[in-house]
C-alpha cells in the first residue's frame, strides 16, 4: 500500500473517526497536526481550494477529504475492507 499521510487537528471528531477506522484495519499512516505544522496547513489549504478542511489524506500524491467522515468512501479510496 502507498504511504498515507493524514492532515488533522486535535479537536476534529472526523479526524478521530478516521484514525480509529485506519487503526482498526491495521493501516499504517503518518499524521500531521496542521495547528503545529505550518507547512502541513499550507498543503491542506492548497489541496482544498483555499479551505482548511480536516481530515485531508494524501495517498500517492493524490489528496481527498473525509469530512464528514464516510467509512464507505474511505474504504473505497484506500482499497481496504469496509467491515472487519
Amino acid at each position: 500500500m502507498e504511504q498515507i499521510t493524514m492532515y488533522s487537528t486535535k479537536w476534529c471528531p472526523d479526524c478521530w473517526r478516521t484514525k480509529s477506522f485506519l487503526k482498526a484495519r491495521g493501516v499504517a499512516f503518518r499524521e500531521v497536526n496542521i495547528e503545529e505544522d505550518s507547512s502541513g496547513e499550507e498543503i491542506v489549504i492548497r489541496a482544498n481550494n483555499g479551505k482548511r478542511t480536516v481530515p485531508t489524506l494524501e495517498v500517492g500524491g493524490r489528496y481527498f477529504t473525509c469530512s464528514p467522515f464516510d467509512a464507505e468512501q474511505l474504504a473505497e479510496e484506500l482499497k481496504i475492507p469496509l467491515n472487519l
